[in-house]
C-alpha cells in the first residue's frame, strides 16, 4: 500500500513540477520531459513492486521500441505551420498516429 502512494506521490510531483516549468523555462520543461524521466521512475517501480529482473529487462526493451514510434505524436505538431494546423487538430491527429504506432509497436516487439 505504502508503495503505490509513495509512486504516485513522486510521479505526480513530477509531473506537475514540469507542467508549471513549462510556463517559465519552456526549453528546460521540454528537455526534462523529453528525458525518460517517466522510465526511469516505471522500470524502478516496477522492479520494486515485481522483483522480477527478465520481466524488467522485456520492459526496457518494449519502451526501447516504443520511443521511435511514439515520435509519431509529433509530427502533426511539426506541419502545424504549414498546413495551418489549430492545437486540437495536432492533438487529436497526434492520437490517431499514436494508435496506428500501437501496433506497428507490437509488431515490432514480436519481430525483436
Amino acid at each position: 500500500m505504502w508503495l503505490a502512494i509513495g509512486k504516485t506521490i513522486v510521479a505526480t510531483v513530477l509531473i506537475s513540477f514540469v507542467s508549471w516549468l513549462s510556463g517559465k523555462k519552456t526549453g528546460l520543461a521540454g528537455f526534462l520531459t523529453a528525458l525518460p524521466l517517466t522510465t526511469l521512475l516505471a522500470l524502478a517501480f516496477s522492479h520494486m513492486e515485481w522483483g522480477d529482473a527478465k520481466q524488467s529487462v522485456e520492459y526496457a526493451k518494449s519502451v526501447f521500441v516504443a520511443i521511435p514510434v511514439s515520435l509519431l505524436f509529433f509530427i502533426p505538431f511539426l506541419l502545424a505551420q504549414k498546413f495551418n494546423l489549430g492545437f486540437w487538430a495536432c492533438y487529436s491527429s497526434g492520437i490517431v498516429l499514436l494508435v496506428i504506432g500501437y501496433f506497428v509497436h507490437g509488431f515490432l516487439v514480436k519481430v525483436a
